[in-house]
């Protein structure tokens, strides 16, 4: 199964935390932060949303920077994903 946003709206796929510190301290799964850094899977069109014009920046494959509790979650076929709103990005990552 494949999700199409609509609007300005990205499939997003969270990426991986590491499991130890710089240090070599292993993280208790209470003690690991949200992530914030994700890789596009999937962009809508943009177009009128609320009245505005909105032109989509991102593409599938940037890696990006979010809000840190933005979006909704989703589990399709086993893989967790978040649908967000493009203006929920913060930053891309180079």
């Amino acid at each position: 199964m494949t999700l199409k946003p609509l609007g300005d709206r990205l499939v997003i796929k969270m990426a991986e935390m590491e499991e130890t510190t710089k240090s070599g301290i292993i993280l208790a799964g209470a003690a690991k932060e949200k992530p914030q850094f994700a890789v596009v899977l999937a962009v809508g069109p943009g177009g009128i949303v609320d009245g505005k014009e909105i032109k989509m920046e991102l593409k599938v494959g940037d890696k990006v920077i979010t809000n840190k509790y933005s979006g909704t979650e989703v589990k399709i076929d086993g893989e967790e994903l978040i649908i967000v709103r493009q203006s929920d990005v913060l930053a891309i990552v180079e």
